[in-house]
This record gives structure tokens, sequence and C-alpha cells, in this order.
């Protein structure tokens, strides 16, 4: 008996990964390349305000202000064969719980790393280096004169 789906598919249907019809060959995934991505995936976690220590956040700000972006600052992979160790530095924002956001940022890089990378996550390994608190919202003063410009 032959199934029928009776539910539209919505947009493209995604393909599986097909083996190698040849041989095959070797496959290197380097430590910057998991960098990376843990990197991404750490920084998507709400609370978290920067990746890095104090001296490479004066870096990654140097490197942005130039319009560079470093994903991996602040983030160390050790690559094996099949695993991978991942060692983050961070601040987070003020209120945040720090344990849980840890615990939300090591689901997002397991979650990350072994399904874009293919690689097993053995350990993330979190530091956090600070917390950013932000300043008072200064309200605009009443009768503070602000400069215009005329339209031409």
């Amino acid at each position: 008996m032959e199934y029928q789906n009776s539910q539209p598919v919505a947009g493209p249907v995604p393909k599986l990964p097909v083996a190698a019809p040849f041989g095959g060959g070797r496959t290197v995934i380097t430590e910057a390349a998991v960098a990376k991505v843990a990197g991404i995936a750490a920084r998507s976690v709400p609370g978290v305000y920067s990746l890095g220590s104090g001296p490479s956040r004066a870096l990654g700000a140097i490197r942005d202000a130039v319009g560079g972006a470093d994903h991996a600052a602040g983030v160390r992979a050790e690559v094996g064969e099949t695993q991978v160790a991942v060692d983050i530095d961070l601040v987070a924002v003020y209120g945040t719980p720090l344990h849980p956001l840890a615990n939300q940022i090591r689901a997002a890089v397991y979650a990350a790393v072994e399904e874009l990378v293919g690689l097993q996550v053995i350990e993330v390994n979190i530091e956090i280096h600070d917390v950013y608190v932000p300043g008072p919202v200064k309200p605009p003063v009443a009768g503070e004169a602000r400069p215009t410009r005329e339209v031409i």
C-alpha cells in the first residue's frame, strides 16, 4: 500500500546528507571554525553582553570600529578527531541569573557545534569575567536648545 501525505509541504524539502559515491577523503575542521560557530551560538543567548575578557573586548571594539567582526573572540576550541572542548569568556548583562545563563549558553553551543560541525562536544567551560551595568538613561533637559539644521 502506498502512503500519501495529506498535509501540504511548506517550502522546499531539505535533502539528507549523501555519502561520497567514490572513495572518500579527509575533512579537517580547524579550531578557528569551531570557535566561530560556538561564539555565534553563545552570543545568541539573551543575557550575554559580550564575549572575551577585558583586553580582548578592547581589541574587539577597535575591530568593530574599523568595520570587522571577530565572531570567535573570547572563545577557544580544542579539536580532536571526533570530539571538541570549548572555553568561553564572557560578560553578562546585570540582572541575568548567572548559573542559568551559563547552562543556556552550554545548550546553545552543544547544539550548534554538534549540528553544524558534526563533532561531539565533550565540555563547554564558561568563565564570566564581568557584569555589564547600563548607565542611567538621561532624559532631555527642558529648555535645552539643540542646534537645528536648515533644510535646503
